[in-house]
């Protein structure tokens, strides 16, 4: 295509857009609520995943010894357990370790009270290792497996294991929404381009009688789709990183006690991703739309 035609493509697709401003204007709107809407699903998906995989890593499986095991049994025992796939790592506590952790946390306001315990160590028995996973989705397999073994006489799970499944069906719920909405955003523009297709009919039919090509013809409605799908996601990621911003900088500020629980992914991770995929499902929508009326009413 000639630099010329092209040119004249484009001043004559944003013609269209003036003429029909209002549809223009209604097309823009719900492309905008669109990619709004799939950018605040998007931002809450990926950040209930990230603090998901963050709690993932701090999921794990506390598993206890039989009594009278040597420390000779419990390292054995270890080196089996680290060579199942679905462990990370393991972390040994020896029962004097466990005990200085409980008097650090429940007698810190008393210690006096723990010196009773000074020459009896009340978990003696409690020496353990800390199995990590490498997903959560697998604790049900690693602890059936651990039941099984030889020298363990009780297996604690985490109950933060069906995070994961919770995690999927916000994602299912999410496409089934986004996909509702770009059905209506297609069918707005394709309604928008129809009009503009029934508008110059007669002007169509007389390029087309002196030689113009369907191409040549077609260009300006692609031209107009295009545009309108490329402004009505621009509006929308603009609005979203400020939003964005701002609310994980509110909640975190009035709330840090937050902090410790929840973990927001950064802005540019979730921007990086966010802005291309936005602007180029705008610009798809936009070209559709323009398919499809072209397809079917650009024919005179």
């Amino acid at each position: 295509m000639k630099i010329r035609s092209l040119f004249y493509h484009i001043k004559d697709g944003l013609k269209n857009i003036y003429r029909n401003r209002l549809f223009s204007l209604a097309s823009i709107a719900t492309i905008t609520a669109c990619i709004f809407l799939f950018g605040v699903f998007y931002a809450l998906v990926s950040n209930f995943q990230y603090m998901i995989h963050k709690a993932e890593n701090e999921v794990c499986v506390t598993v206890f010894f039989d009594e009278g095991l040597t420390d000779a049994d419990i390292k054995k025992l270890g080196d089996t357990i680290s060579q199942r796939n679905e462990v990370s790592r393991i972390h040994y506590t020896s029962a004097d370790e466990a005990w200085e952790n409980y008097k650090a946390e429940y007698f810190k306001d008393y210690p006096e009270l723990a010196e009773g315990f000074k020459d009896d160590n009340p978990l003696a028995n409690s020496s353990s290792y800390e199995i990590y996973l490498n997903e959560a989705s697998s604790q049900a397999t690693l602890v059936t497996y651990l039941e099984n073994l030889d020298g363990i006489r009780q297996v604690n799970r985490s109950e933060a294991s069906g995070l994961a499944s919770a995690a999927r069906l916000v994602s299912y719920i999410t496409i089934a929404i986004i996909v509702i909405l770009l059905a209506v955003s297609i069918f707005l523009i394709t309604n928008t381009i129809v009009i503009g297709i029934t508008v110059r009919k007669e002007e169509i039919s007389i390029m087309k009688y002196i030689g113009a090509t369907d191409a040549f013809v077609n260009a300006p409605f692609f031209v107009e789709g295009i545009v309108i799908g490329l402004v009505g996601s621009i509006i929308p990621i603009v609005i979203l990183r400020f939003v964005y911003e701002n609310i994980i900088n509110f909640v975190m500020n009035k709330f840090s006690i937050l902090q410790n629980i929840l973990a927001f992914m950064p802005v540019n991770d979730v921007f990086r991703i966010l802005v291309p995929v936005g602007i180029l499902l705008g610009i798809g929508i936009g070209a559709l739309g323009s398919f499809f009326a072209v397809r079917k009413h650009a024919n005179v």
